[in-house]
């Protein structure tokens, strides 16, 4: 999940994790080690809040910001309107991600239901799920993890999707407590909660593994940008909005993706746009583009909300960002990294992070890194 120039390898320093899947801590050091490489810490300002990002009627943005401040225990202290730091820019880059804002699964009977509901969001630890009947709904990673993580403490886990059909109900092998459902069909102010299949449960909480909603509370582009069923459009390869190109642009919004390469490909297409190195099709010829990719899904019976997933075909869209500022694409070893960890996820969904079988992907990659400086001494 590195970036291109810089790979994610075990770097010198205490406590760092060497796994092949390490913890959210590994990652953010990754992170930290990378923004030190190339000295982005500076031109960061740190605990600032983006109140508002609105466009100006002779084309260019204007934001306004205020700086955080802290007391004693860590907690911010609000700051009244008189503080606020309004700025004037010729170009707006939006990358504040998309895993903020939980989604909510819409259940039928739901505001009466007593029992209890989270999101995967808020996920932690099992131990408060002990001895708990719960339900989890989604058939993505997070619910598969959850749901295995929790079935040794919990008393029942049922696994809600509406993505089988709608006579699905099955026990997961290996475990005496994990069920796997068709989607919810409604919920009884009694406690009881009704799955399409016929089958009835009566739940203590309702686990929502339900993804996140785009959410740009503070970009006001006048209606221009909108988001509808969770797709957020209309935008040119999932980066540029046609009439606001190329002055507003959005890092980071295709999901189910290798992230960090894909982050890199679109910021360098980005910046060799604003810098004047490349050029943007016309307005027309985006809007044509963004009609034509709408209706293949159309065609394909693909829900609006599915837009922006992209998966497998993420390498082929990084492999055309590439070529619109001459350089070469995704590396061989690393798509064929992805598709084979896809499959041993499949097949060893307790072991995938432990056992693999793709070593010679991995000399491959190790040798393709010693070209890059930041690798040659590690």
């Amino acid at each position: 999940m590195g970036y291109i120039d810089f790979p994610f390898l075990t770097r010198p320093g205490e406590n760092r994790d060497p796994r092949r899947y390490p913890g959210h801590r590994e990652v953010l050091l990754y992170l930290k080690d990378f923004a030190r490489e190339f000295e982005v810490e500076e031109m960061v300002r740190f605990e600032t809040d983006v109140i508002k990002v609105g466009i100006l009627g002779d084309g260019k943005w204007k934001v306004r910001s205020k700086k955080s401040s802290f007391n004693d225990n860590n907690e911010i202290i609000s700051k009244s309107n008189a503080e606020f730091d309004d700025e004037i820019y010729d170009a707006v880059v939006v990358c504040n991600g998309h895993y903020t804002e939980p989604r909510i699964a819409d259940i039928p009977g739901i505001n009466l239901w007593p029992g209890k509901q989270m999101h995967s969001h808020n996920y932690r630890i099992p131990e408060p799920f002990r001895d708990q009947i719960v339900i989890v709904i989604g058939s993505s990673a997070s619910a598969v993890d959850i749901c295995r993580d929790i079935a040794p403490v919990a008393k029942e886990v049922h696994v809600a999707s509406r993505s089988v059909a709608d006579e699905t109900y099955t026990k997961q092998p290996g475990y005496n407590n994990l069920w796997f459902h068709s989607m919810i069909d409604h919920a009884h102010e009694d406690g009881a909660v009704v799955f399409r299949n016929g089958k009835t449960v009566l739940a203590d909480l309702i686990m929502h593994c339900t993804g996140y909603k785009y959410h740009f509370p503070f970009l006001d582009t006048k209606g221009i940008v909108t988001v509808d069923d969770n797709c957020l459009g209309p935008l040119y390869k999932h980066v540029f909005p046609p009439a606001l190109a190329p002055y507003l642009s959005f890092i980071g919004i295709p999901w189910k993706i290798v992230p960090f390469p894909l982050f890199e490909f679109q910021s360098k297409w980005i910046a060799s746009i604003l810098s004047g190195r490349i050029t943007l099709p016309s307005q027309k010829e985006m809007m044509e583009d963004i009609q034509a990719f709408y209706s293949t899904l159309e065609v394909s019976s693909i829900p609006k909300r599915y837009i922006h997933c992209i998966g497998q075909s993420q390498f082929e869209y990084n492999n055309w960002l590439a070529t619109q500022w001459g350089s070469q694409g995704v590396e061989k070893w690393r798509e064929a990294m992805y598709s084979m960890a896809s499959v041993n996820r499949s097949f060893r969904p307790e072991m995938y992070r432990d056992e693999w079988d793709d070593h010679h992907l991995v000399s491959e990659a190790y040798e393709d890194f010693l070209k890059y400086p930041s690798a040659s001494n590690l």
